[in-house]
């Protein structure tokens, strides 16, 4: 099989895959100034690109996977022309359409409008959709500047990204509308995935980075219970399947072990214990295969 050519994007996608292919064992470094990290898995070549155009490079089989939001998937109008391998969850946002606080949205779109968008090809569906009339103005990086409450504003509505809302709400906008929300996303080529060797090794992959999230969201508790605590602590306990239990050294009770997810130890430690758990012990995973 040739080595499977990855895809690797700039910015906030590169930390956040590489701190996954980090915790799989797939180690990348990438020279100052250089596209073409090193790695130590002989099967896998790396080249890093600008996360717009990751997409564009799967749909014209330039490459056989790569890290992508959906966002710039959508944008550049080729979803039908790849694979969707899976979602990590990584940077979630919602790409919005807002206007200034003090300004009426239902007078507004009466009018002309201008938008001010990084988002073309999304902001021109929307514009189609809710039958505005307006036209594009294409911004690069940050765009709320463009969109100001006065009549000489270059825009009068912008379309972006946004995770927690808080920018737009410092430059006085309010969201008005959804138009799709979006995260880092795993992807391949349909060349590749009609190639049964790189289709393995794609989901493979995949099983791995699989492993790793179960683990983020999980812990492994350990603890100790007298035997006449056991029935009840054992209906108490959640598992991914079943605790593991063993009896101490000298049949003095029992040692249970379990992973959960970490959002219900706050809770789960402090009645464990009333159950009679002691010698509790929290510990993280590195990979959980469920």
């Amino acid at each position: 099989m040739d080595k499977l050519k990855i895809l690797l994007a700039k910015g906030r996608i590169y930390e956040s895959v590489y701190e996954l292919l980090s915790d799989v064992g797939i180690s990348i470094h990438l020279p100052d100034r250089q596209y073409f990290p090193t790695t130590n898995q002989k099967d896998l070549a790396f080249q890093v690109v600008k996360p717009q155009i990751t997409s564009i490079l799967l749909a014209n089989n330039k490459a056989d996977v790569g890290f992508s939001g959906k966002d710039w998937v959508f944008e550049n109008d080729v979803e039908d022309d790849v694979v969707e391998i899976m979602d990590l969850g990584f940077d979630p946002v919602r790409i919005v359409a807002a206007i200034p606080e003090a300004r009426d949205y239902d007078k507004l779109l009466k009018g002309k409008v201008t938008i001010a968008t990084e988002y073309q090809n999304l902001s021109r569906k929307w514009v189609e959709t809710k039958k505005i009339d307006g036209k594009i103005f294409r911004t690069w990086g940050t765009s709320e500047g463009f969109v100001q409450d006065t009549d000489d504003s270059i825009a009068q509505i912008l379309i972006d990204n946004t995770s927690t809302g808080s920018s737009l709400k410092a430059n006085r906008l309010k969201i008005v509308d959804t138009l799709m929300e979006s995260s880092t996303r795993m992807y391949a080529s349909k060349e590749a995935m009609n190639d049964p060797e790189k289709k393995q090794k794609i989901m493979e992959l995949k099983m791995l980075f699989e492993t790793v999230l179960n683990a983020r969201d999980r812990v492994m508790l350990e603890m100790n219970c007298a035997e006449k605590d056991f029935d009840n602590l054992i209906k108490a306990i959640p598992s991914m399947k079943s605790p593991t239990v063993s009896p101490l050294f000298g049949g003095n009770g029992y040692a249970v072990k379990t992973a959960v997810k970490k959002s219900e130890v706050p809770t789960l430690l402090p009645k464990l214990q009333s159950l009679g758990a002691t010698d509790i012990v929290e510990y993280e995973l590195r990979k959980v295969m469920l």
